[in-house]
């Protein structure tokens, strides 16, 4: 079991991180190796679907690769609202190679955008992006099947990040591997205390009727303390005063999430 940024556990013992922060973000727009696959399904499907966990970059390779498509956030209130009540007059605004952002919010639009791209029958009309992996793909599968080819965009990895240099293993297992920490130089310590809080208020809250939070961050505690070890489900379970089929659930969870692997 590999927890991914061990993300629940914390220490001060690499507070000597600066410098290899500062040398990780020397150039703003660090070269994605999933750059020209976005652009190939773009070719070939009248949607691309960019998924993968909160903050790996999502919007921003989909804003770099089309650079000329109409942007819709729909993070903002007004534009979801003016989205979910009227998804017609809505989509006649942007009917062709525009990128709509967390989607995940609006999956009524799903099966009108299925109808615009039936019409057309044009390659690369919507890139969408969403954070809510789960209702975010159960959407997707239901109404666009067939019609979006699917790119899956995790963090960084080593080579996007550090090329052929040679970093203490340490210092990069506690950076972690996510754009926001290298591009605005926080500190990884409060980019993964700020991340875990949303992480499990928006989506936890959203996937899973789960009734004791306090519990459950107790669980990925237990998990990121017991990395790169065979995992023993009644023995976390026995430790949470829960059973073994609850921590095979909450396991499934965090993997689907990319919070472990």
């Amino acid at each position: 079991m590999l927890f991914r940024n061990s993300i629940p556990i914390y220490h001060n013992k690499f507070d000597n991180l600066s410098p290899l922060i500062k040398l990780t973000t020397e150039v703003m727009m660090i070269k994605r190796e999933m750059k020209l696959t976005l652009k190939e399904l773009a070719k070939y499907f009248p949607i691309v679907t960019i998924t993968g966990p909160r903050q790996s970059g999502k919007t921003t390779l989909a804003r770099a690769v089309f650079p000329k498509y109409n942007y819709v956030n729909l993070e903002d209130p007004d534009t979801r609202e003016f989205a979910l009540t009227d998804p017609r007059r809505f989509l006649s605004q942007f009917r062709d190679k525009t990128i709509l952002d967390e989607v995940q919010h609006t999956p009524e639009l799903f099966s009108y955008i299925q109808t615009i791209v039936d019409e057309k029958n044009k390659s690369g009309m919507f890139i969408l992006t969403g954070s809510n992996q789960f209702s975010y793909m159960k959407s997707i599968s239901q109404s666009l099947a067939g019609r979006t080819g699917i790119l899956k965009l995790l963090p960084f990895s080593y080579f996007e990040l550090y090329q052929n240099k040679v970093i203490p293993l340490e210092q990069v297992l506690f950076s972690g591997f996510y754009p926001r920490i290298f591009d605005k130089k926080i500190p990884p310590d409060f980019f993964m205390s700020g991340y875990l809080d949303t992480y499990i208020q928006k989506d936890i809250r959203n996937i899973s009727n789960l009734q004791y939070m306090n519990v459950f961050l107790k669980f990925m505690q237990l998990c990121a303390g017991r990395t790169g070890q065979i995992i023993n489900f009644n023995s976390i379970g026995n430790a949470l005063g829960i059973d073994h089929k609850t921590v095979k659930k909450w396991i499934s969870i965090l993997e689907a999430s990319y919070i472990i692997f």
